[in-house]
């Protein structure tokens, strides 16, 4: 019955399914993304609560409204003409630790919670296998999604199960996290408006130990061997060192934050277009130059976008449109918002990008953030 008054009334006052969920209407979401860009929503639905966010959607689908779910809005390019329908912002919390044996802990958090508070508290906990993921904007509905990684450090490595809510039937349900296709950069909830992740849980080890330093850069500053373990604090101070050198930790002062952390993903090739590809670089730049090959399963390897893209002839500090946005001073995987720009100039500056390495190594670059009503 309540899914049926729901198609009759009006978004903005249905209150009672909500309950406390907040609603608002014509909201700007350039303050809502860390980019700082993006044209208006239609409405806005805050929702507190697991109960409120799945009814949220149940009332907006009832209603045949595009939606549009909002975590931090650190991996959104919203189009300059907004979109046009409603936003369910996810503002969902919620932690909780539980011992699993064999010194390991079960942390089930929902996913309206700030990503690197979690990572904190479980640092805090004295609980590893976060601790490399410190820093890294957004909340924590959007990492397994995303399959978040950096440092050597991936969710799917730590990833138990999420709780969804599957759009078409309505139903809440546990998804193990061996079914969600977890890979570079992408799971089988990437792409896709088929569910909605209402919290997640990770293995964590007791202890007061790292997991072990996989990345080559941490471990040099650590002053460790690459697979030795550290103590937790130790690890996720580095790493947010490493982090701020590169303008990937969110601050309003500095303009190399404005950004959506890295908008390429590193590209995935197969042998034939690997050979293909050292050929030009040797044609372009000499045989002796050292190129970033890493193993990514039998037939591909991964490449270094910021490597090609320097390689390329884009530095550091590069600018697009009329200096309104640029490549960071500090790390060229970031397209930033210098202050007056719109998201169309962000999407030419990453055209030219693009393009550049794509004619210069025949090697095709991929966005990592969500694209909301745009085109790259």
């Amino acid at each position: 019955m309540r899914r049926a008054m729901a198609r009759r009334l009006p978004l903005t006052v249905v209150t009672t399914p909500l309950s406390s969920a907040q609603a608002r209407a014509s909201v700007p979401l350039a303050e809502r993304t860390t980019l700082r860009l993006g044209g208006p929503a239609t409405t806005l639905l805050r929702a507190t609560t697991a109960a409120e966010l799945v009814e949220a959607v149940r009332v907006v689908d009832a209603n045949g409204e595009p939606l549009l779910l909002l975590g931090g809005g650190s991996n959104l390019v919203v189009a300059d003409s907004g979109f046009a329908g409603t936003v369910v912002q996810v503002a969902t919390t919620g932690r909780r630790a539980d011992p699993l044996g064999d010194g390991l802990v079960q942390f089930t958090v929902e996913a309206g919670e700030d990503w690197d508070s979690v990572v904190a508290e479980a640092v805090a906990q004295g609980l590893g296998g976060l601790e490399c993921l410190s820093g890294i904007p957004g909340l924590v509905g959007a990492t397994p999604v995303q399959n978040v990684g950096a440092y050597g450090v991936e969710i799917s490595q730590v990833l138990t199960s999420v709780d969804l809510m599957d759009r078409a039937s309505g139903r809440v349900h546990q998804r193990h996290a061996d079914s969600l296709g977890l890979a570079y950069r992408t799971s089988v909830l990437k792409g896709t408006d088929h569910a909605v992740v209402l919290r997640a849980r990770f293995a964590l080890t007791a202890g007061g130990l790292s997991a072990p330093i996989k990345y080559a850069e941490l471990a040099r500053m650590l002053g460790v061997e690459q697979g030795a373990r550290v103590p937790v604090d130790t690890a996720r101070k580095a790493v947010l060192e490493l982090r701020r050198g590169k303008g990937m930790v969110l601050d309003a002062a500095d303009h190399d934050t404005w950004s959506a952390g890295s908008f390429f993903t590193n590209p995935l090739v197969d042998d034939p277009t690997l050979a293909g590809v050292l050929i030009r670089v040797a044609e372009r730049m000499g045989v002796d130059v050292d190129v970033p090959v890493y193993p990514a399963g039998s037939g591909y390897s991964k490449l270094s976008a910021a490597w090609l893209i320097e390689r390329a002839g884009f530095g550091k500090g590069h600018l697009g449109p009329g200096g309104r946005v640029g490549l960071s001073t500090k790390h060229t995987l970031a397209l930033t918002n210098r202050g007056g720009a719109t998201t169309e100039d962000l999407l030419e500056l990453a055209r030219e990008v693009r393009d550049g390495v794509r004619a210069a190594f025949g090697v095709e670059l991929h966005p990592e953030p969500v694209l909301v009503g745009c085109r790259f």
